[in-house]
């Protein structure tokens, strides 16, 4: 998506990202020439089924990846704005993912919510001294007490009740809500300007689902945060976003505005997703519309649309070569040659 950048209005600019992972001596393409942009202040969901790449592309851009994956990109640009000011960070040249540099932003710049609280919560710690680690190890002249307060006041804002007998408890002492808000404080602890959440809501029940979301939701609207939501929940995703990014295997093949990919959804693996998302007032013995097959193994691919095989509009130069991605309308794109007579995204 060749896009001019404005780095006071584009807070993360990703250019052709691509991961892959050694396993056995074989280097397998997870992440395939992932380009978006996400505008500063604004909410960007990716969507796609379990597998899709979704969060290796995130993990990607924070470089949490792991020492057998190898992460290249022609630009992942992150842009602080302070003061007025913009400092641009390019973090595809940072050989060190766990060096000083990327650390320095991880936190007070840029911050992730994982799929799992229990995964990212340590049993052994008090959640207070969870919250307090990153303010900590970002401020060093700060005394314990200060943290204290700044760890209660952020609880307080989650809504997390009696927060100063509850900062000193454990994980396990808290329901999968609350702990997720102790996630949330983790991350907000140091006050970044961009969240990636991945799968915020996960096993989670409708009513907390809907408290967690909301909660997102004031952090963006309220405090400026500009938010990617990682989800294959289509509801969440018109709830929440005002651009959403449609991925399939390792792929982004439709990007646009919520309104464009709800209401002028174009590409068919997109157009599948939103069929197969249950409704009230299904008839007595009306199915719910399913995807047919099943995503391919990554290393199996070898051109053409991954989509082809699973696609009801396949046509048979779908399967060869490689498939570029189309402008349909200002700022909505779609990765199908079925709209080969827009212009073709460079």
């Amino acid at each position: 998506m060749n896009q001019e950048t404005d780095t006071k209005k584009v807070i993360l600019d990703v250019k052709n990202l691509n991961t892959s992972f050694v396993s056995d001596k074989k280097e397998i393409k997870i992440v395939k020439d992932v380009s978006f942009q996400l505008k500063r202040g604004s909410c960007l969901a990716v969507v796609g089924e379990s597998g899709c790449g979704k969060s290796v592309t995130m993990n990607s851009i924070m470089r949490f990846t792991g020492r057998n994956s190898r992460v290249k990109a022609d630009k992942i640009q992150y842009n602080a704005l302070e003061n007025g000011k913009v400092t641009e960070y390019r973090l595809e040249g940072i050989k060190n993912p766990n060096g000083p540099e990327m650390r320095a932003l991880r936190g007070p710049d840029m911050s992730m919510v994982f799929q799992d609280p229990m995964s990212s919560l340590n049993p052994v710690y008090k959640v207070g001294d969870q919250v307090a680690e990153g303010l900590l190890q970002h401020n060093k002249g700060m005394k314990k007490a200060e943290a204290k307060a700044k760890v209660l006041e952020m609880f307080k804002k989650l809504g997390i009740p009696d927060p100063e007998n509850r900062m000193n408890n454990y994980p396990h002492e808290f329901s999968g809500g609350m702990k997720q808000r102790v996630v949330i404080a983790i991350a907000m602890i140091c006050n970044p300007e961009l969240i990636i959440c991945d799968e915020p809501t996960t096993a989670l029940d409708v009513t907390i689902q809907a408290q967690i979301m909301e909660l997102l939701k004031e952090l963006q609207v309220k405090e400026g945060k500009s938010i990617i939501l990682i989800t294959h929940n289509m509801g969440l995703v018109a709830e929440m976003a005002d651009e959403v990014c449609v991925m399939y295997m390792g792929r982004v093949v439709e990007f646009g505005s919520a309104e464009d990919v709800f209401d002028h959804t174009t590409h068919p693996y997109t157009k599948a997703l939103l069929r197969s998302v249950p409704v009230l007032g299904l008839a007595d013995g009306q199915q719910l519309e399913t995807i047919p097959g099943a995503t391919p193994n990554p290393a199996d691919i070898k051109g053409g649309c991954e989509f082809a095989d699973r696609c009801s509009e396949c046509m048979g130069r779908c399967r060869e070569g490689k498939i570029p991605s189309f402008e349909v309308s200002p700022g909505h794109f779609v990765r199908c040659l079925k709209f080969d007579n827009y212009p073709e995204v460079k």
